[in-house]
């Protein structure tokens, strides 16, 4: 039926074009923004999930700086530490050449010893990193007890359980367990650190209870400082136990040297499965919202020639009806 009201081969040919550039217009912007889903309204779980995920992407990073800051100041100690083991090797050397020297000769061996006993706080008061030092502390304030270190929490990983739920985890370095020096004036024996602890001479260990050793009177309960100790006037007796005392705290040295070491180790693996962890979010993200470019632009292609034929059948469709014209003619 020819009708001059309604032209159903016109509507038919609009309503093909129309979705026809609604589709075009879609493609034309997964191809400008790179983004199969760039919105909410896309695809609402796909760009939620994305979205979550990029989140916890940027937390990931800032772990990942965490990390390589606690690097850096696990490194600076260790670096510290075992320089001050060498710097202590040097002052038991110094006491091995004491024993049996004269009265003159003591006094030079102890003009080097003190300048490596200097050297020693020197190293580990410059032993800081951007604010933290593990090595030469002062727990008057801003620890649970003072005279104790609270252990160095480094945050190592952010993690999201099936609940949704969010939880940090940290690697902790036993602060109290490596430092070298305490400056708060009334901490025990036993809180002061490796190098200015008062230990016993005649187990090496740093105990409360000692006393002040007394140039060449020998006592059982005698006390040495690693950072104190000289042998001007000291007998033999009394050196050999400076000996034992500056080996045993060798000893402790080397084993701070060791957890910082392990601590090194743990934040160096977990920088690289941070960073894994972040490169399998990315990959993740991209498999969810990333458009195909290759299928976008095939497909904008075809849409530009379902365009060009749509506009074309509109316009036939429309001259459909000057054609009755025709029938009216004389």
């Amino acid at each position: 039926m020819a009708s001059i009201m309604t032209n159903s081969s016109a509507l038919t040919a609009l309503q093909s074009l129309n979705n026809t550039n609604k589709n075009l217009e879609m493609t034309q912007s997964r191809i400008s923004t790179g983004f199969r889903v760039a919105t909410a309204t896309d695809n609402a779980a796909y760009w939620s999930i994305a979205t979550t995920m990029r989140s916890d992407k940027s937390s990931l990073s800032v772990v990942q700086d965490t990390l390589g800051l606690g690097a850096g100041k696990v490194d600076t100690a260790y670096q510290a530490i075992t320089k001050a083991i060498t710097t202590i090797g040097e002052i038991k050397d110094k006491l091995v050449s004491a024993v049996g020297a004269s009265a003159s000769d003591k006094v030079k061996i102890q003009t080097e010893i003190t300048a490596l006993q200097a050297q020693l706080k020197m190293g580990a008061d410059g032993a800081t990193y951007s604010g933290s030092n593990f090595l030469s502390l002062d727990t008057t304030t801003g620890t649970a007890v003072a005279g104790v270190a609270d252990n160095a929490k480094i945050v190592s990983a952010f993690t999201r359980n099936s609940a949704g739920t969010v939880a940090l985890q940290t690697i902790d370095i036993n602060v109290d367990s490596v430092k070298m020096y305490e400056a708060f004036a009334t901490a025990t024996a036993v809180q002061k650190g490796i190098i200015d602890g008062t230990r016993l001479g005649t187990s090496g260990v740093r105990a409360v209870g000692t006393t002040v050793a007394a140039a060449g009177v020998d006592v059982a309960t005698d006390g040495y400082t690693v950072s104190t100790l000289t042998v001007v006037g000291f007998n033999d007796a009394q050196i050999t136990k400076m000996l034992n005392v500056v080996d045993t705290a060798t000893k402790e040295l080397t084993s701070g040297a060791t957890t910082l070491g392990a601590a090194q180790k743990r934040i160096n693996i977990q920088r690289d499965a941070t960073q894994s962890l972040m490169d399998s979010i990315d990959r993740g993200v991209g498999q969810l919202v990333d458009a195909d470019m290759n299928q976008e632009s095939t497909r904008l292609q075809a849409l530009q020639v379902q365009q060009q034929l749509g506009i074309q059948a509109l316009s036939i469709a429309n001259s459909n009806s000057q054609s009755i014209l025709s029938l009216f003619r004389g």
